[in-house]
């Protein structure tokens, strides 16, 4: 899946994947794309509990080799 920002999270813990999914979404315009790859296994819930209060769509979640990557679509204001 395409990308319009990639933020790499990996080695980060709690809360540091979710701090920088923030700063990504900031820099991206509506309806863009954000993936991160993050590590920490609590990023899982943690972003999924972000897009939901945030009102943020995760398009997809994948898991390869111990790394998880969220597509996260930015939500229109």
């Amino acid at each position: 899946m395409e990308a319009n920002k990639e933020i790499d999270a990996r080695n980060l813990k709690c809360p540091l994947p979710i701090l920088r999914c923030k700063k990504g979404l900031a820099e991206i315009k509506e309806n863009e794309i954000l993936k991160i790859v993050a590590t920490d296994p609590g990023s899982v819930k943690d972003i999924e509990a972000f897009c939901k209060q945030t009102g943020h769509i995760m398009v997809r979640r994948d898991e390869e080799n111990d790394e998880f990557v969220f597509f996260i679509k930015k939500r229109a204001n």
